[in-house]
């Protein structure tokens, strides 16, 4: 997909309690309940708290076999009825191995207000505007340190392109209000522009 591709080359998948239609205006995709093979990338968004639909789960298989590049998009992490740990674990069990290069951190009051970076090792705390990046404590970096390396293994052993490729599926913690995560999912499709 180039920059002058239409907006609708980004399919939005999911049950509605997980937003879909939020996500479509977010990334300039069109929400579909069917398989477009010219579609550029597919965005899987999930409500932990309410799982993953039959309906969405047939969807994702059906795209297997073009190789489109995914994301999960986990939404609704501030009901705290569920979280992104339990959305990955449902994940990895419904639809295929999916990677997660951010963690999410909370606030005293168990709201998320950060992501850790698996790769780097830096937290992204959106509770200011513009979000500010800074290095992780050595607390963080022990408690995410098995993930870490359970990411970097995936990563590396995918090699470099593998979402663009449609082999890599991130899944990442999404909390468009708040600006949480928005700018990594608009990261991974510039690699799909490039």
């Amino acid at each position: 997909m180039n920059s002058t591709s239409s907006p609708h080359a980004i399919a939005i998948y999911g049950h509605e309690s997980a937003d879909p239609e939020a996500v479509a205006r977010s990334f300039g995709g069109r929400v579909m309940d069917s398989i477009d093979p010219q579609m550029a990338c597919a965005i899987f968004v999930i409500n932990p708290a309410m799982g993953i639909d039959q309906a969405t789960i047939d969807l994702w298989r059906s795209i297997d076999e073009f190789q489109t590049p995914r994301i999960v998009a986990v939404t609704q992490l501030e009901n705290q009825e569920a979280d992104f740990d339990d959305a990955v674990m449902l994940a990895n069990r419904v639809f295929d191995h999916v990677a997660t290069p951010y963690l999410v951190l909370h606030d005293d009051a168990g709201i998320p207000c950060a992501l850790i970076s698996l790769e780097t090792m830096r937290v992204t705390d959106y509770t200011t505007v513009p979000a500010l990046e800074s290095a992780c404590e050595p607390e963080h970096e022990t408690l995410v340190q098995e993930f870490r390396d359970e990411y970097l293994e995936l990563s590396t052993s995918m090699g470099e392109g593998a979402f663009a490729a449609g082999l890599l599926f991130p899944a990442i913690p999404l909390w468009i209000h708040k600006g949480v995560g928005v700018d990594i999912v608009k990261e991974y499709l510039n690699q799909i522009n490039d």
